[in-house]
């Protein structure tokens, strides 16, 4: 029987903060990054699987990973891919790692990219896109994938396996929908702090030109740059267009609700990230003091149990996943259900590295099998570093097309990886000469 032999991690870098890509009020000069995981098989298979940084620290990343090794190394494969649940608990469970932060930050997200790979090489031996093998699941398999400790308060087994019953009924339908239409998407792209004002406005207008209805900018900087942006953009794109805002994290309370204040004419149509991702008493206050705007966050929201208070406190009006933030498959559709319980609609965040091209798999099991809707709903998108994936995220008239290939998405290819490994690939050989 074939049996795990390693778990490869690479320190992959890209050199974003040359052209300023990627950068806000709080990030002003990122390289987007990722921790590459490739877990390896004796027969020759493997599942891949990143975790998204953005620069610095994406080494700490890559040792946290490998931190994981006695996890899988040895192990039966049939027997893991069987449940995958029960290996994602044990990683959980671990005491020791534990004891680094329970269940947040740098070992969870470590612990998500073990859990992503395992998938991606079920994906693999099935011959099917994540996205439509988790949607044929059954509402029993997938709720034994949730874990409901310190949940329970607010969602219990049996209420999210009457959501995933709910939502039984027209699920072959909802896949025939996904693979004729996508999923659709918005884009942060034109929104960038450091572009010129000219790249903006041409990326406004391509954005809109290729069926995009909702653009994202950044803010936060300065106020008066941020009226002036805004306004550059309610030129181009016009009034009934939705805009978005994002201030990363960058205000306490007053601030957020004085620049929301000066921003509502306006009309953003959210704000994400207001202040700081762990304080769910600020995202409520900010929420009911700027209403009708309404209040976006989960981009740096490190557990269920985050996204669980924040649903109860009624601090958010849109709730975002990430792909890679969290301990994987298991606790994003931990996170999914929570969103369905509360009816409260799920936007992803994307366009690092990977993450556009994993988290679509997301939200479309979350229409297929848990919401049912896409009202309400996009996934975020930016273009870029899409053509180092073997199955790049391909976007027509403003919508996600289904992934056709298998595999759970963070699959790159050998070429990328190689030229932008760090610190001796190729590209950063030349970049420090």
């Amino acid at each position: 029987m074939p049996t795990f032999t390693s778990l490869d991690v690479t320190d992959v870098r890209f050199p974003t903060s040359r052209s300023l890509d990627g950068s806000d009020a709080m990030n002003k000069d990122p390289d987007y990054s990722a921790a590459y995981l490739e877990l390896r098989t004796s027969d020759g298979e493997s599942g891949a699987s990143l975790v998204f940084t953005i620069g610095r620290g994406n080494d700490v990343q890559g040792e946290a990973i490998r931190a994981l090794s006695h996890h899988v190394i040895g192990r039966d494969v049939e027997e893991v891919l069987a449940d995958i649940g029960r290996a994602g608990a044990a990683m959980i469970e671990d005491s020791q790692l534990r004891w680094l932060g329970p269940e947040k930050g740098v070992m969870q997200m470590a612990i998500g990219a073990v859990v992503n790979a395992l998938w991606d090489l079920r994906c693999m031996r099935e011959g099917k896109p994540l996205w439509l093998l988790l949607a044929e699941l059954s509402p029993e398999e997938l709720v034994d994938l949730v874990d409901f400790r310190y949940l329970e308060d607010a969602l219990t087994r049996e209420e999210a396996l009457e959501i995933l019953e709910r939502a039984l009924p027209g699920r072959a339908a909802r896949i025939a929908q996904i693979q004729d239409r996508g999923y659709p998407a918005y884009t942060t792209t034109p929104g960038w702090l450091g572009y010129s004002d000219e790249k903006m406005e041409r990326l406004l207008r391509e954005a809109r030109d290729q069926g995009f209805e909702m653009v994202k900018l950044k803010v936060g900087g300065d106020l008066a740059d941020d009226l002036r942006r805004f306004e550059i953009t309610r030129r181009i794109l016009g009034e009934d267009f939705l805009v978005a805002a994002d201030a990363n994290q960058r205000w306490g309370v007053a601030e957020a609700v004085a620049a929301m204040e000066a921003l509502a004419p306006a009309h953003p149509y959210w704000i994400e990230e207001p202040t700081s991702p762990d304080d769910v008493l600020a995202h409520a206050e900010i929420r009911r003091r700027i209403s009708p705007i309404k209040v976006a966050t989960g981009e740096h929201v490190h557990n269920r149990i985050m996204f669980k208070q924040l649903l109860q406190a009624g601090a958010v009006d849109v709730v975002q996943i990430d792909a890679t933030r969290v301990g994987g498959v298991h606790e994003n559709l931990a996170i999914l259900l929570l969103a369905a319980k509360y009816g409260v609609p799920v936007c992803p965040h994307a366009g690092g590295v990977g993450l556009c091209e994993m988290v679509q798999h997301l939200s479309m099991l979350d229409f297929i099998a848990i919401s049912g809707t896409m009202d309400d709903r996009r996934i975020e998108y930016v273009d870029h570093l899409h053509e180092h994936f073997v199955e790049p995220a391909i976007i027509q008239e403003g919508h996600y097309l289904a992934p056709q290939l298998p595999g759970a998405g963070a699959r790159m290819l050998p070429a990328s990886i190689e030229t932008h490994r760090f610190p001796d690939g190729p590209v950063w050989k030349e970049l420090t000469r």
